[in-house]
């Protein structure tokens, strides 16, 4: 008798917090946030409505769908998104009173990094120590590393180069030898190990990521860097949403399903290839190798003076660079060659820019040669606005006193957001927003698209890491169109798109010929 008591309390407990409870805030609407219109029919009630939409894997899409009924929608029952740009500067701006969602901390490990601290003065902290690894400065000195990536890269290419095509022909599916999107990502992991920690992880030489991993008792296993990265994304982007659930969500989700228990599994591998980089390059630094690295920023000032980090927070900061650094830019370079080859006289008008300046004999081109050429510059940009690699609203939360966001007050400790992928869309801004047009950035209004740029954020928050990026996309872009041809699969081929944090396109296996065949 006492068991079936016990049973009936617990299931009418769960069933007072799970419906009735939210469906009394939803009517009382302490807020005021039920004039607003719902993303779904669940999303006033529940933030594991957000969720359903991210487990289908395009929660952007169906956002940007929901925004053009109306510029604020409500997508969780204390979130707004907004897609009016007006909202930008309120929820963004230098001067915003907003702070960075709970969202933040829900995710963070037993330390916070640069990207996700949400204390205003610790951010200005890490902020000043790693603003002088990330100075625009120090490009010069680590340009030679891009170069070097930028090598690797092109000898993997001239490796699997293929007869030309002929005019009007589709490539024969074995002559589809180069993966563009894969060579992109080990290019950009290539560079950030070297950048950040001095270290040659040889992807592009070897072909593959399969690298070290090391637990904290010291075992040593070979982990897929890319897989174990991006089943972390994916786990995560699903439920972290309901922030106060997310602990018991993730324990729920190994016991209920196989697909979780197989993303769990590979983010410890995530936390073993970082926890085995960061040692390593611990021991190089104690050993005393004087290396001009991110870690060595990290590590002491450039007087020489310890900057007192924790060993715990060094090692959040190389986990962020090595996500956060890698993917991003490797998404965009993707998409830069993917619409490029989609677009052909696009193609041919940058190729005719880069011709003009860079010999047929010049394999990897200098930065400052194309750094300033402005439809290279415009085709990297229209390419981030169109596919902006982290498309989901980075959250941030009103203050508690509230605050006005498109002169309507919000209450306090509100989630608000703006999804880059949505804002890229306005047509007030961006004319015909679907097409892929780079002379948009060259015209007069370009000052005001780039205030509706938001693929890097922008304000005090905005990416660190945006010279170093536009430093790699620049070179490798430049590099690979002026020396190859490519060819997609057939003329109306597009990527896989799956969302997680990142917006991250499939496979892109292309058939690549040497332009100039006599000239070394």
């Amino acid at each position: 008798m006492f068991g079936i008591i016990l049973f009936a309390l617990t299931a009418f407990l769960l069933f007072t917090y799970f419906l009735v409870w939210p469906l009394v805030e939803y009517f009382r609407d302490p807020k005021g946030l039920r004039k607003y219109p719902n993303f779904n029919f669940l999303s006033g009630i529940t933030d594991l409505s957000f969720s359903y939409e991210a487990h289908k894997g395009f929660r952007s899409l169906a956002l940007l769908e929901a925004h053009k009924k109306s510029p604020v929608v409500r997508i969780g029952p204390n979130s707004l998104s907004y897609s009016d740009l007006s909202a930008i500067k309120d929820i963004y701006g230098h001067n915003t009173k907003c702070v960075k969602d709970v969202f933040y901390d829900t995710l963070a490990g037993t330390h916070h990094h640069l990207a996700d601290a949400t204390d205003k003065l610790d951010h200005q902290r890490k902020r000043r120590i790693l603003s002088s690894a990330y100075a625009l400065k120090n490009l010069e000195g680590w340009e030679h590393k891009v170069a070097d990536k930028t090598s690797r890269f092109i000898i993997a290419a001239d490796a699997r180069c293929t007869q030309p095509l002929k005019k009007g022909m589709v490539p024969a599916p074995q002559d589809l030898t180069f993966d563009y999107r894969a060579y992109s990502n080990f290019f950009t992991l290539d560079a950030i190990a070297d950048i950040g920690l001095s270290e040659r992880l040889g992807f592009l030489d070897q072909g593959h990521d399969l690298v070290t991993a090391e637990t904290m008792d010291g075992k040593l296993y070979k982990a897929n860097y890319r897989e174990c990265l991006h089943a972390t994304a994916r786990a995560q982007s699903i439920l972290v949403w309901a922030y106060s659930w997310f602990p018991f969500l993730t324990k729920i989700s190994k016991l209920v399903s196989s697909d979780f228990r197989r993303m769990w599994k590979l983010n410890e591998g995530w936390n073993d290839i970082v926890w085995h980089r960061a040692t390593q390059r611990l021991a190089r630094y104690r050993a005393g190798e004087k290396l001009d690295d991110f870690f060595s920023a990290l590590m002491e000032d450039k007087n020489g003076n310890p900057n007192g980090m924790e060993w715990g927070e060094i090692v959040a900061e190389i986990s962020i660079m090595m996500n956060a650094g890698s993917d991003t830019t490797a998404i965009g370079m993707c998409n830069a060659m993917y619409l490029l080859l989609a677009n052909p006289a696009c193609l041919s008008k940058l190729r005719a820019e880069l011709d003009a300046v860079i010999e047929p004999s010049e394999v990897v081109i200098p930065y400052d040669k194309v750094r300033h050429l402005p439809y290279l510059r415009a085709c990297l940009d229209e390419a981030l606005r169109l596919f902006p690699p982290s498309t989901f609203g980075l959250p941030r939360r009103t203050p508690p006193e509230g605050a006005p966001i498109l002169g309507d007050f919000i209450s306090g400790d509100t989630s608000v957001s703006i999804s880059a992928y949505v804002a890229h869309r306005d047509q007030n801004v961006f004319p015909e927003p679907e097409k892929y047009r780079p002379e948009r950035w060259l015209g007069d209004d370009a000052k005001e698209l780039q205030a509706a740029f938001i693929t890097f954020s922008t304000g005090a928050r905005g990416c660190i890491g945006r010279n170093i990026s536009y430093l790699e996309q620049t070179v490798l872009l430049a590099s690979v169109v002026h020396r190859f041809e490519f060819a997609l699969p057939h003329e109306n081929w597009v990527p896989d798109r799956v969302e997680a944090f990142n917006l991250s396109p499939g496979p892109m296996p292309l058939k690549v010929w040497r332009r100039f065949e006599d000239v070394e």
